[in-house]
């Protein structure tokens, strides 16, 4: 499985997605990469975000930004975004990935929906969340509605401290999802029983 993460230039929130997911999915066959729907062809990460990536240990110095194409696009199994504006672009750009375009924390929500009801099937990482997609079209219009994570670029540490932050908590929320016992990880993450 192909998992794209996709902002705006390529250089702030989506390395940041593509560096996190990689980390917590190393050892496995996913692939993840990132592009900008306006993307800033071959800049390196933002200092702001490369500095927060150097706090948990995780390698930044080599990312080059890539602008998004339809052929990028097509080649995902999976993409994640940041603003509701990049959704659209996405699907404009791409319109037979419809179906596989979310904003971060829209997918974090449906997983986390999947995970509660019993729906996340498959044996491997790449099956679990095929599962969830499959699942978007029954389930996206009862799930809470999210607010886009907000661009940093050109704005203070905190901001993207902040972006960071969001970022980190939904892939943390997918990844918890797709446990084979999510009743089992839930009581050992956030300290309650069902």
């Amino acid at each position: 499985m192909h998992v794209m993460f996709v902002c705006t230039g390529n250089i702030c929130r989506s390395p940041i997605g593509e560096l996190l997911m990689r980390h917590y999915l190393a050892g496995t066959s996913i692939v993840v990469d990132s592009a900008g729907t306006h993307g800033l062809t071959n800049h390196a990460i933002d200092p702001f975000s490369r500095e927060l990536m150097d706090e948990v240990g995780i390698e930044s110095r080599d990312f080059r930004s890539r602008r998004l194409s339809a052929d990028m696009a097509r080649s995902a199994d999976l993409i994640l975004c940041f603003e509701k504006e990049q959704l659209a672009d996405i699907k404009a750009l791409a319109p037979t990935m419809g179906r596989r375009v979310f904003l971060l924390p829209d997918f974090a929500n449906l997983a986390l929906t999947c995970a509660e009801r019993g729906l996340v099937k498959g044996l491997t990482v790449s099956k679990r969340l095929e599962s969830i997609i499959a699942q978007a079209p029954r389930l996206m219009g009862i799930i809470p509605s999210s607010e886009d994570i907000e661009d940093p670029h050109r704005k203070t540490f905190d901001v993207f401290e902040r972006a960071c932050e969001q970022t980190n908590a939904a892939i943390v929320t997918i990844l918890d999802s797709l446990r084979k016992h999510y009743d089992d990880a839930r009581d050992h993450y956030y300290g309650y029983r069902s």
